[in-house]
């Protein structure tokens, strides 16, 4: 039995690997590979286990949590007035059900979190280069995407590279996701190669990472990677340090913020920036709304119709949803569920402890920003980089108790 344990614990290890590796490109393939993952965590029997004490394990709430809200958005398909975006929207959110367990039960011994945050990075740097290729190749062979049947139109607007690669990177991998794994794994490189032997190297992977998010076109991946880094660089501010310089090292980041949104090719203004006339239209009737929610999946269909009784000529395939990830959890859950959901989100970074501390109020702080102007959950790769985050910031606590454990068991 044990051995039988060892061998599937081995596989479930190796296919975690498979899945952060994974996470950068196409969403069809770390799909695949969260559900083999899943599998095999099954198999290898951990659930039939007593869970770890609270004491233990802190991270268990923000899962339990998370649980509660995916409860929430299954039963809220009573009263969705569309079954069919209630059932899409569920598929999307099926990693929140496999990750619960998983997160209460936890991993086993073998996970290594700087082993696996070294394969997410390398992961990262790959489809950096993957993706530019990619499309530069569809650039001068149009027969490829005429034979492949891409599910979005392509932009031939102009032969360009760059404008190319722009606006076409989110037809096979939403930009904002895409860039946000990039700065999860900047987050990640100073503590998975540690000391001065690799400081060459993290400037390297830093510089190829922060390059191939300029070159995105995402205006909100730049501000939040300048946000993001000048708070990481204000954590590791010495104490005396932290509350006289920080605030202004702050401030000085929020300044950068409006001087990269205003040389932006797309700078921000009503008549290229439809999200602010989505969230106009989404919030003219609150009443609608408020207290019980339209059900999961149902934002889409509300603005539509709301478009539609102001006479405005709308194509619905091209409003798509709120853009912002608060909005929508308070259209389709009402009040209640969105301070759910906001507790959870902010339950991430109280849990975790000392270990993880660091690592969990980045990544929080990251889709938090990032969920201001997307549904950073209702796209399947941003909920496996949701799983992929918990499951590091979880990991870096359990390898050092084990560590803990090891050392005075040697003693």
């Amino acid at each position: 039995m044990n051995r039988y344990r060892e061998i599937i614990g081995r596989i479930n290890y190796a296919l975690f690997l498979a899945v952060v590796a994974l996470l950068p490109f196409p969403q069809i393939c770390v799909r695949y590979a969260c559900v083999a993952w899943f599998v095999t965590w099954v198999l290898e029997g951990r659930w039939l286990q007593k869970p770890a004490s609270w004491r233990e394990n802190k991270m268990m709430l923000p899962f339990v949590l998370f649980g509660i809200w995916y409860i929430w958005q299954l039963v809220s398909g009573i009263w969705a007035d569309n079954h069919a975006a209630w059932s899409m929207q569920m598929e999307r959110y099926i990693t929140f059900g496999v990750m619960i367990p998983v997160g209460i039960w936890g991993l086993n011994s073998m996970y290594d979190w700087r082993k696996a945050g070294k394969v997410f990075v390398i992961g990262c740097i790959c489809a950096a280069l993957f993706y530019p290729a990619l499309l530069t190749l569809l650039l001068f062979h149009r027969e490829i995407i005429d034979s492949l049947n891409w599910i979005a139109p392509w932009d031939y607007s102009s032969f360009e590279w760059w404008h190319f690669y722009q606006i076409n990177l989110s037809h096979i991998k939403f930009r904002l996701i895409l860039c946000s794994i990039d700065i999860f794994a900047i987050i990640l490189i100073p503590q998975v190669w540690e000391g001065e032997k690799y400081r060459r190297l993290r400037i390297f992977l830093i510089a190829v990472l922060t390059l191939s998010i300029l070159i995105s076109g995402s205006r909100q991946s730049i501000v939040t990677l300048i946000i993001v880094c000048a708070l990481s660089f204000i954590m590791n501010m010495p104490e005396p340090l932290r509350l006289k310089q920080g605030g202004l090292f702050l401030l000085g980041a929020m300044i950068l913020c409006g001087i990269a949104i205003a040389i932006h090719p797309r700078t921000l203004n009503t008549i290229n920036e439809p999200r602010l006339e989505l969230w106009e239209i989404a919030t003219e009737h609150p009443s609608d709304y408020f207290w019980s929610g339209l059900g999961a999946g149902q934002n889409h269909t509300y603005i539509v119709r709301r478009f539609i009784d102001e006479n405005k000529q709308v194509d619905p395939s091209a409003i798509g949803h709120c853009h912002n990830q608060y909005l929508q959890e308070l259209m389709e859950l009402g009040i209640g569920g969105l301070l759910l959901f906001l507790i959870a989100w902010l339950s991430i970074p109280v849990c975790a402890q000392h270990e993880g501390r660091r690592t969990a109020i980045l990544f929080s702080t990251l889709y938090g920003l990032n969920m201001c102007t997307d549904r950073m959950f209702g796209i399947y790769c941003g909920v496996a980089l949701w799983s992929v985050g918990l499951l590091f910031i979880l990991l870096q606590s359990y390898t050092h108790r084990q560590q803990q454990t090891t050392g005075s068991t040697e003693a």
